[in-house]
């Protein structure tokens, strides 16, 4: 941050806080405070010089900016924390002091590819809709959709009176009576795939997802995580 302002959701994501969706709901819950008065204005304007508070804690600029791809297994959730005490994606992380989040999310019964970053402004490039950057899915759903079946969902499906964006869809094996989906979407509407496949009546019995962007799960275990390797972030320079 130079000398310019700048939204306060923007700045919090900066520093490490949250995504900038996630910033405004700290923002709207009255957890943020600027020079000493709680604000709950969306737009408001943070100078250099402004001592911003979450949560009763000063916030300041993350200098290391850290990317780190996880396998998240079933079981865990991608909250940063829980009143359930449940297990977090970033609880299965080690070795980093730097405050991380997950950008976007992943059911708990959903299974792969979750990056974790202290990167606002590449958690928001990453998920806005706008960007268009598609995430990749493998789903086991039952039965074997038809022609008509996979166009409605490659066209777009109402989901709470509104039609999702165009998706990619294609089957890849039929076994039994279940069949093996590869899915891509680029909006992230909650448990949006899961609901699209309910819409054209093939449930998924199991998902995964694979890839975000260029990004790519490939041999990485359930449960493990590694930094990203050069290529990769020469991907997330070029957004």
């Amino acid at each position: 941050m130079k000398d310019e302002a700048m939204r306060l959701q923007k700045y919090m994501a900066m520093c490490g806080v949250a995504s900038r969706r996630a910033s405004e709901e700290l923002i709207k819950n009255g957890l943020v405070s600027v020079n000493g008065k709680t604000v709950t204005e969306m737009g408001y304007m943070v100078k250099p010089k402004d001592k911003v508070m979450v949560n009763g804690k000063n916030i300041s600029m993350e200098k290391k900016k850290i990317y780190i791809m996880v396998n998240k297994p079933i079981g865990v959730i991608t909250s940063v924390k829980d009143e359930k005490g449940r297990v977090g994606v970033t609880d299965l992380i080690d070795g980093v002091s730097e405050r991380i989040y997950p950008v976007g999310r992943l059911d708990v019964d959903t299974t792969g590819l979750v990056l974790l970053t202290n990167d606002g402004e590449l958690a928001f490039k990453l998920t806005h809709p706008s960007k268009k950057v598609y995430k990749r899915y493998i789903a086991i759903v039952e039965g074997v959709p038809n022609k008509i079946e996979l166009e409605k969902f490659r066209k777009g499906i109402k989901i709470d009176g509104k039609v999702t964006a165009k998706a990619n869809v294609k089957i890849l094996k039929n076994f039994g009576d279940d069949s093996i989906l590869d899915i891509e979407i680029y909006e992230g509407r909650n448990r949006q795939v899961k609901r699209m496949c309910e819409a054209i009546n093939h449930p998924v019995k199991k998902l995964k997802r694979i890839a975000f962007g260029e990004l790519e799960l490939g041999g990485l275990d359930t449960g493990n995580w590694r930094y990203l390797n050069d290529e990769e972030m020469e991907y997330i320079k070029s957004l």
